[in-house]
């Protein structure tokens, strides 16, 4: 039998300790330093966090030297949602400062005003924007003021005369008579939520929700309304956005994705690009 001793019956005094190993000596090696200011040879690496910031910072520094001639008398909120929506978007930003010149102005905020603006509107559904116009100055020149008590006292006869259909005379007489038996909230618009005005206002016979959206960007000037029923803004969206290809109100909300919570400025860039008069 071989007398040497496997390792779990040696004497723990025969093992090395680790200690007792040779261990090479030499000069220490300096611990890496990275040298401070613009005395460093190289610069440490930027963090892709850090990059992506810098780069938006760079955009928005970049948008914000665009000079924009907005018009006086703009929304509150039209050059900041402008500033916004050219940082966020392609199509936007080389609109926006081309057609800057053009804008949202205020109306007059009154009851009288208010009826006007849905009339239009009424007058104006489903037909071209230029045949909508038309239909509007003959119809505008028969009551000596747009008012409901007026438009109320006006003959069958001579609104159709003037190149309404008799739907739309229908129309027009329940949108003068919700005014003057005050069954709207008018009052509380300032307070109320797009969609609760919205509501109220389809409830009046021929307010679509294309007239009702209208009414929020024309009259009440909403910053976030995306009317996809409007022909003009699917078409526009089309053209700037798929070269001309046909365009689901899927596709167009997709797209306007980018543009919250200044919807109504995106759409108003959108129909300026089309030279479209929307009925307003």
């Amino acid at each position: 039998m071989s007398a040497a001793k496997h390792l779990d019956t040696m004497e723990f005094e025969q093992l090395p300790l680790v200690a007792d190993l040779p261990v090479p000596m030499g000069p220490a090696a300096p611990l890496p330093v990275m040298p401070l200011g613009t005395a460093a040879g190289k610069t440490a690496p930027v963090p892709a966090a850090s990059a992506a910031a810098a780069n938006v910072a760079a955009k928005a520094a970049a948008a914000s030297k665009i000079h924009l001639t907005l018009p006086e008398g703009v929304p509150a909120y039209w050059a900041d949602a402008c500033r916004q929506l050219m940082r966020r978007d392609r199509v936007l930003k080389r609109l926006i400062p081309q057609i800057s010149n053009q804008a949202l102005l205020p109306r007059e905020q009154s009851r009288d005003e208010a009826f006007a603006t849905l009339a239009r509107s009424v007058v104006g559904q489903q037909i071209a924007a230029k045949s909508a116009k038309t239909l509007w100055n003959k119809f505008g020149k028969l009551p000596a003021q747009m008012t409901p008590e007026l438009v109320l006292k006006l003959k069958v006869d001579d609104m159709r005369a003037a190149g309404l259909s008799a739907r739309k005379v229908d129309y027009l007489v329940d949108l003068a008579l919700h005014f003057t038996e005050n069954r709207l909230h008018q009052d509380e618009w300032n307070e109320m939520g797009d969609e609760l005005i919205v509501a109220e206002l389809m409830a009046i016979r021929g307010v679509s929700r294309w007239t009702a959206e209208n009414f929020l960007i024309y009259y009440l000037r909403r910053p976030n309304v995306l009317p996809l029923d409007d022909a003009g803004l699917i078409k526009g969206i089309s053209q700037n956005y798929f070269s001309g290809d046909p365009v689901s109100r899927s596709d167009a909300r997709e797209v306007a994705e980018a543009w919250k919570p200044w919807c109504t400025v995106a759409t108003w860039y959108i129909w300026r690009s089309l030279e479209a008069q929307p009925v307003a």
